[in-house]
């Protein structure tokens, strides 16, 4: 059986508890680790108006040349009080030699979408190159992603959407600043 408390020879030189080294490659994105939190702004033709959300976003790694990406938001009422659950989704972003960025990003609802893009200047500029949808899943069949580092301190985030036999269009937007 195995006891996490035991030690144990691992390859890299490091125990699960540790953050390794940043692979060469996560170079462009080394900005991005860390938590973000903030708030923004959502609408899209099908829903029943505008919305205020907040959200926190977070990146890590373990030594490998990708990203761990996490996000979460939560409907906020006109006093900036969070309603409920908004959003929820996770994945990972594989960094390429070029600058090209591969991400594979899942959702609770049923949506997972393989993205492909680039990163240049403080900007992640991600796009759909195929979409999967569960059975019961709402009908989406596009995105594109922008995050965009400013500062050191400030993560700018868009997302256009073509769902639900929409056009892709603006979606959402946000400012996020570094937690702690």
């Amino acid at each position: 059986m195995f006891d996490p408390a035991a030690e144990l020879p691992y390859p890299d030189g490091h125990r699960p508890d540790e953050t390794p080294a940043p692979h060469p490659l996560l170079a462009p994105v080394l900005g991005l680790l860390g938590t973000w939190h903030g708030r923004g702004q959502g609408g899209y033709p099908t829903l029943d108006g505008d919305f205020a959300y907040a959200q926190e976003v977070g990146f890590s790694h373990d030594g490998r040349p990708f990203l761990r990406y996490e996000a979460r938001a939560w409907l906020l009422d006109a006093d900036g009080t969070p309603l409920r659950p908004a959003a929820r989704e996770s994945g990972w972003w594989r960094l390429q030699p070029d600058g090209r960025v591969e991400a594979l990003i899942t959702q609770p609802t049923g949506i997972a979408e393989i993205m492909v893009g680039h990163v240049a200047e403080g900007t992640v500029d991600l796009s759909t190159h195929e979409v999967a949808l569960t059975p019961t899943a709402k009908e989406v069949n596009a995105t594109r992603r922008r995050y965009t580092l400013t500062d050191g301190d400030t993560l700018t985030f868009v997302h256009d959407l073509a769902a639900v036999g929409r056009p892709l269009q603006h979606h959402l937007s946000a400012t996020l600043r570094r937690k702690g």
